[in-house]
């Protein structure tokens, strides 16, 4: 016998799609979030959106505060830091594995997605860029034979996505972003890890740099600039 096939739960649709509007940059960074202006426009009740937006704040997506309601995440300059610190650690160590154990897999589904990424500039479409941008990062934990770095990877993967779309609107950062994962799939291509290590830190430590130490919500610096 087969096994029966259980259809996806209402809260789960729901919380999914909350959770790629944010990744996806559908909801600014700090935005307000309404628990009826959600429901009507997924034509649910409340209660699954309720039930979203509890999981998304255990992700780390969304804050909820007493009184105020639910908003998108933001996050300090320093959190941002300690975001890319274990960005880094993670997927330096991923890339290791992966050239070391499955390097064949590597170059080609890095190229894969590098291909995507070069389409989607063309073709000027953010969003499909961002989302291989995303997928390109996701090789080197499928490739690394280690599902548990894949686990601590996906606990802020979420977040590291949002944040992604945040700084696409910073001038030159796609154009600098490209550019480092061409170079980092030439390197492996020519079996230089090291050197790829190198230009992965530069990637992830770009960001780092963004935001001075002393700001403590990104979202609304980068509102404030923009006002000027």
């Amino acid at each position: 016998m087969r096994p029966i096939q259980r259809p996806r739960s209402l809260s789960a649709t729901v919380l999914d799609q909350v959770r790629a509007s944010i990744v996806r940059g559908d909801f600014d960074l700090g935005a307000p979030l309404s628990e009826r202006q959600l429901s009507e426009s997924l034509g649910v009740s409340k209660t699954p959106v309720r039930e979203a937006l509890a999981q998304l704040r255990l992700e780390g997506l969304v804050k909820i505060y007493p009184q105020r309601g639910a908003f998108v995440f933001t996050l300090s300059a320093r959190e941002v830091v300690d975001l890319c610190e274990l960005r880094l650690v993670l997927e330096a160590e991923a890339m290791r594995l992966a050239f070391a154990r499955n390097p064949d897999t590597l170059v080609k589904g890095l190229g894969k997605v590098a291909a995507r990424m070069e389409k989607a500039r063309e073709a000027k479409d953010q969003r499909e860029y961002l989302d291989a941008d995303t997928a390109y990062h996701q090789v080197l934990f499928d490739a690394c034979g280690n599902p548990l770095f894949a686990e601590a990877y996906g606990m802020h993967s979420g977040k590291i996505a949002a944040l992604r779309k945040h700084l696409a609107t910073k001038p030159f950062h796609t154009d600098l972003s490209f550019g480092e994962h061409l170079e980092m799939l030439n390197l492996i291509r020519r079996d230089e890890i090291e050197a790829a290590e190198e230009v992965l830190e530069r990637h992830i430590g770009r960001t780092k740099v963004t935001y001075a130490s002393w700001i403590e919500d990104i979202a609304a610096a980068d509102r404030g600039s923009m006002a000027v």
